[in-house]
């Protein structure tokens, strides 16, 4: 914390307290909210917290923090919060093909913190960042307790039901809530105002419609087990497992004997129906069965209970400009892409940053300026591409080669998971763990994968004995449609993030 106590803090405290009064208000004390406050209270802004329930959420998303969402962590002074709370190193990713692995570690990085050899190739010696793995409600709880240790942050246990608009204008004014009386149980009206309402409600937003009017993308389902005690290929490494007949499934330790599997489950697929036993056949019969030989005894032991485990919505929701008249709508509320790379809170602490440098008061003195606001909020859409794109592009283009279930894709597939084989590594993983923010270089290692697939697919059609050249036009026409499939899978989703 930065500030020292003053009168004028003193005075914006009841005026919080009292009157429910401040610069900023900001719905749910998640990820994106507590960073958000914790981050302009250090400007020395008045900020309420509003959070519907304070006790330690029970989740299964927001366990895996990359190295880039730790950097961007400090540098919001809550850096402190991965201490503590039994958090794993994370030093990469093990890709494992058909049961055939590869180690994927972050990459090398110089002094300055550059990537060494973003553009190509491995670095064997030199320093490492690392990401941490760990209980998501065990993180959000030091979050929350910064929050509450903060001079200038109030936080308030209560149900925000709607904003609050100005007789004249469309100008947000603040939120209504509804919160609990202690002694009686009962639940009364309550009613905060600030200048700015910034609403950070979650992937299931409430307030998502009003402010934006568009809705998630959702393919598929992550449904979750906890593994007690099991042996993992790679000590320290996030694993991504691909087997022939299933989807990606993701093992990552969270804690000195947890480690979280995700299932990915595509809606709709055959060996998930009713009448195939549903999901929890799925994964006993077809995804248990593809994991590591000494991860399977834990996995199944989790099933033991009998019920079907908890699931989340994997949800695409890119982001769109917004005009704020009081409120503005972000984190998992605002943009969302896949969870099969950990990104989110990567990106939630990026843009905790970014918004409060650009709205900082030796910039914008008075939130109450819409038009400092919107100038600052357009900048911040088109800035912070620079990293979220990446990550959001990525989630979306592997999840579809990791989940190939077309000739092309599959073609694709092998190709990224050779590119790997042959070292190239660190710039993916840079690109991955938010730490290299130049897009021009996801784009090469993407089209670097997709025509060392089409080699790759050429050398099968054709084969080795003397008569291959002979199906050399059916390796062109496979290579046509292989470069139109990865177009196909990756401009779509270059031009939505990064232009759009």
């Amino acid at each position: 914390m930065t500030t020292n106590f003053t009168p004028a803090m003193g005075d914006a405290r009841r005026r919080r307290e009292q009157y429910h009064e401040a610069e900023v208000v900001v719905v749910g004390a998640g990820i994106f909210g507590c960073a958000i406050a914790f981050a302009l209270a250090n400007q020395g802004r008045s900020v309420i917290l509003l959070e519907r329930w304070m006790k330690e959420p029970d989740r299964i998303v927001g366990e895996l923090l990359q190295p880039g969402g730790i950097a961007a962590l400090k540098r919001l002074g809550l850096g402190h919060c991965v201490e503590g709370i039994d958090a794993i190193p994370c030093k990469g990713y093990n890709v494992i093909l058909n049961s055939w692995p590869t180690l994927i570690p972050y990459p090398t990085i110089d002094d300055d913190g550059e990537v060494t050899y973003a553009w190509g190739g491995s670095g064997k010696e030199g320093k490492r960042p690392e990401g941490r793995s760990f209980h998501h409600g065990r993180f959000i709880m030091q979050l929350r307790r910064s929050c509450l240790a903060h001079e200038n942050i109030t936080v308030v246990e209560t149900e925000v039901v709607k904003t609050i608009q100005g007789e004249v204008t469309e100008q947000i004014l603040g939120v209504e809530t509804r919160t609990t009386d202690g002694e009686t149980g009962e639940k009364k009206p309550d009613y905060f105002f600030g200048h700015l309402t910034i609403i950070a409600d979650g992937y299931n937003s409430n307030f998502r419609k009003q402010v934006l009017n568009n809705k998630p993308i959702v393919k598929s389902k992550f449904y979750a087990l906890e593994l007690i005690d099991t042996e993992l290929p790679q000590e320290n490494f996030g694993h991504v497992i691909i087997g022939s007949n299933s989807f990606p499934t993701l093992l990552y330790q969270i804690g000195t004997h947890e480690t979280r599997a995700l299932f990915d489950v595509p809606h709709g697929i055959p060996e998930a129906s009713p009448a195939a036993g549903g999901v929890r056949n799925y994964i006993k019969n077809v995804a248990i069965p593809a994991l590591p030989v000494s991860v399977r005894p834990a996995a199944l032991k989790a099933l033991e209970d009998g019920k079907i485990p908890r699931s989340m919505p994997n949800s695409w929701l890119p982001p769109s400009k917004q005009k704020a008249n009081g409120v503005v709508l972000l984190g998992d509320a605002f943009n969302m892409r896949h969870p099969l790379t950990g990104g989110g809170m990567t990106v939630a602490f990026n843009d905790a940053l970014l918004l409060s440098q650009l709205i900082d008061p030796s910039r914008v003195p008075n939130l109450e300026d819409s038009k400092a606001i919107n100038g600052a909020l357009n900048v911040f859409y088109w800035r912070r591409k620079n990293v979220t794109s990446i990550i959001n592009v990525l989630a979306q283009a592997l999840y579809s080669l990791f989940a190939a279930n077309d000739r092309q894709l599959s073609a694709l597939q092998r190709g990224c998971f050779e590119y790997f084989q042959r070292g190239m590594t660190d710039g993916p993983c840079g690109l991955l763990g938010g730490i290299i923010q130049q897009p021009a270089i996801l784009a090469y290692h993407f089209f670097s994968v997709a025509f060392l697939s089409l080699w790759l697919n050429a050398l099968a059609v054709m084969g080795s004995g003397p008569f291959g050249i002979l199906k050399a036009p059916l390796a062109l026409i496979d290579a046509v449609l292989i470069l139109w499939r990865a177009s196909c899978v990756f401009l779509p989703l270059v031009w939505r993030e990064g232009f759009q």
